[in-house]
């Protein structure tokens, strides 16, 4: 039975404590009199594989703490479904990611703007990065130095690491100092979001001093359900808590911060979507907007692996003795292979020549194992994890049923534009110059995968069907865009279009995908939101020039 609670009422409700919510309940929160409650569906992070970094894929496999989601078959795959984890903690998925600290490209925040989301370019952007952030090495310019996320560089401490950005260097690429800087294409060190050898997620960088806030209440393990609406007009949500349904209620305004994948299936059990698939699940309709759940996008990527002649990968540390003296001297010294999460470099490269600005990510890594750490070769090796960046490929969002707890159906359509392909066999093929490079000669062996019989184009193309995977980086089914403009979802305020007093601050508003990682992007976006939000001045534009690549239109490298 559902039990009103007059005393439920907050001025903030926020849906989801992931990366953007965690930020959002920290600065709705700040001023210490508005009045905010964060709803998460997970429980707490406080566990042993979500501190220590080397454990990452142990961390993404702790069933509790993940919705793992599968992807329905994908037709572009041979029919293959893939894996699309989630975070189902406080912290959400920056509690179980690889703790890789890319923001992207600039061009990619002037795309933005140019795609409806004014107020968003690279110079609206770059002052929000720099709020949020703490870089160990200290700030300038581009890189924050007084923020709540603590970002680091790995030790590089194994050669394998340097040979990565010296091979480069030998393959006619730039080296850059810092790809999260003035520069991202090129060769270099990869930022991470470790601090003092422990994951830094945004639930220990924007919770953890927000807690004891009297004006800030968290419920976890909570399953909310829908907005509830008066009229057009959100009034709070309707959530399921120790077993009972609940109404707690938003005096200024409610905010989904669910993800890509559960804030569209939100909006669309709360009658916010398109109105013939909401008529299908006999769901009354409060707004027909197209694009909730349209504009699905993601990275995919394959692991390009070779054999190594020397002894110095990973594969020494994955015994059962060695991982034991791994983690005693973590618990101990919060030091050691357990302190890192073992992507210290990186590359950002353009596939070929007319591309402006790098469409290729790699991230290096010195072992030849899958991301989820199920699957190891049986000797030393080394890989690069490279995939294209901005696929032209659409997928989709939709319920299955008018029931919450039926996880929605999520199609890709991965590898569907021709343009995939081309990116992905260049993929292949210039990671194999990479790796044939002079700096290699000391470590190289054999190709593990895709293997030297794999050549032309029609076995590059069976390889990456068989062997491809998400990065897991899914976004914009909530597309932010011009008001005016029929598939955009949230203008650039981050108002849902067509309601009041509702919003959408996640990555599922991004207007396209960025070039890396998105838990950066995804922080700085909530960041940015709060002041929208509490309609407080923005942070003064900066002028910091970028690069731009002066022979892309003629030049790869």
């Amino acid at each position: 039975m559902t039990q009103a609670d007059p005393s439920n009422v907050f001025d903030y409700i926020i849906v989801g404590a992931g990366s953007a919510g965690c930020v959002l309940a920290n600065r709705l929160s700040e001023d210490g009199t508005s009045t905010v409650l964060l709803v998460e569906g997970g429980g707490s992070d406080r566990h042993l594989f979500m501190a220590m970094p080397s454990a990452l894929a142990l961390a993404m496999n702790i069933k509790r703490a993940n919705w793992n989601y599968m992807s329905e078959p994908e037709p572009g795959l041979d029919g293959r479904r893939v894996t699309c984890p989630r975070g189902k903690v406080v912290g959400g998925s920056s509690s179980i990611n690889g703790m890789v600290y890319i923001r992207g490209n600039p061009l990619d925040f002037e795309g933005w703007e140019d795609a409806g989301a004014r107020g968003w370019a690279y110079r609206d952007v770059l002052p929000y990065f720099r709020k949020a952030e703490t870089r160990e090495e200290g700030g300038d310019g581009y890189r924050g130095h007084d923020g709540p996320l603590h970002t680091s560089y790995g030790p590089l401490e194994n050669p394998l690491y340097r040979a990565f950005i010296e091979a480069g260097r030998e393959a006619g690429y730039p080296v850059t100092e810092d790809v999260n800087g003035a520069q991202q294409e090129g060769f270099g060190r990869m930022d991470r979001t470790v601090h003092k050898g422990r994951r830094w997620s945004a639930a220990r960088a924007y919770l953890d001093g927000a807690r004891t806030r009297k004006n800030l209440t968290i419920w976890t393990e909570t399953l909310v359900e829908a907005v509830t609406f008066e009229g057009r007009r959100a009034t709070g949500i309707r959530c399921r808590r120790n077993g009972a349904s609940t109404l707690p209620q938003a005096r200024q305004e409610v905010i989904l911060a669910g993800g890509a994948i559960n804030s569209p299936q939100l909006l669309k059990l709360s009658g916010v979507g398109p109105a013939a698939e909401l008529a299908r699940h006999g769901i009354p309709l409060v707004a027909d907007r197209p694009g909730v759940g349209a504009n699905l996008t993601d990275h995919l990527e394959i692991y390009f692996q070779m054999a190594a002649t020397t002894p110095i990968t990973l594969f020494s540390s994955m015994n059962m003795p060695a991982k034991a003296k791994i983690g005693a001297e973590w618990l101990l010294t919060r030091r050691g292979l357990g302190a890192t999460n073992h992507f210290e470099s990186c590359a950002f490269i353009r596939s070929r020549a007319g591309i402006r600005w790098p469409d290729l990510q790699y991230h290096f890594l010195p072992a030849a194992i899958s991301y989820n750490g199920k699957e190891l070769a049986d000797q030393h090796g080394f890989q690069a994890h490279v995939g294209p960046m901005r696929s032209k490929s659409r997928g989709s969002v939709t319920l299955r049923s008018a029931d919450p707890r039926e996880a929605p159906a999520i199609r890709f359509n991965y590898m569907s534009h021709p343009d995939d392909w081309t990116e992905m066999r260049a993929a292949v093929r210039l990671t194999r110059e990479i790796f044939a490079q002079p700096a290699f000669a000391p470590y190289r062996g054999d190709e593990i995968e895709p293997g030297l019989s794999v050549q032309t184009d029609a076995e590059i193309d069976g390889f990456i069907k068989a062997k491809v995977e998400s990065a897991y980086h899914p976004c914009s089914t909530c597309r932010m865009g011009d008001a005016a403009d029929p598939m955009a979802v949230v203008d650039r305020d981050t108002r849902v279009i067509g309601v009041d007093n509702l919003r959408v601050a996640d990555a599922s508003i991004m207007p396209t995908i960025t070039t890396g990682n998105l838990n950066a992007p995804t922080i700085m976006l909530a960041e940015k939101a709060a002041d929208h939000i509490r309609d407080r001045p923005r942070l003064p534009a900066s002028n910091a020039p970028f690069y731009d690549a002066p022979q892309w239109q003629v030049s790869q490298r």
